[in-house]
């Protein structure tokens, strides 16, 4: 069951930030023997991303790494505010509020390690995947019951549309 404060706190959501590694993956980094770079993401995030995207609600995605997987899956998921190489988050944060005019109150940030603290204490909703950091956890205003790279970024999207009344709607699409 999700706290009614977090579902008043989702209300007000008119942009989800997310972190990549340990957030839309599960954390590992794979290189092959030419370092190339592999990474796994969840098919059902990226289904909840075009959804809470057919609301109206902004995703930008802020990342420590910069990947090419990254750049590639953000295209396909339409997904064209990407941060990345961004050791200190902040920057990028400052820049998304002034670029698309909104409050941190407004905006929800998911994360898993240390480094997402920094935005996590500013924004309206702090949101941990469940195999969160313990700082992290510690400082969630919410924390999903899925891990990183598995599904948590849609429970946070079902959760963001469920609180602002869109999800039925959404959802009687494909009943259709």
């Amino acid at each position: 069951m999700i706290p009614v404060r977090v579902m008043e706190q989702a209300r007000q959501i008119q942009l989800l930030i997310l972190d990549v590694d340990g957030v839309l993956t599960d954390g590992k980094l794979f290189f092959d023997h030419l370092g190339n770079e592999f990474k796994a993401f969840h098919a059902r995030d990226g289904h909840g991303i075009k959804m809470l995207q057919q609301t109206g609600i902004e995703i930008a995605v802020i990342s420590g790494r910069e990947s090419f997987i990254v750049t590639k899956r953000m295209e396909e998921l339409d997904v064209s505010l990407v941060y990345q190489n961004q050791r200190d988050k902040r920057a990028a944060f400052a820049d998304l509020l002034q670029k698309l005019d909104l409050t941190p109150e407004q905006v929800a940030y998911v994360g898993d390690d240390v480094v997402d603290l920094p935005i996590m204490t500013q924004v309206g909703l702090a949101i941990a995947v469940a195999d969160a950091n313990e700082a992290v956890i510690a400082c969630a205003d919410w924390t999903t019951t899925i891990g990183g790279g598995l599904g948590a970024v849609r429970e946070v999207c079902d959760m963001i549309m469920q609180s602002q009344d869109n999800f039925e709607a959404i959802l009687a699409d494909y009943l259709q």
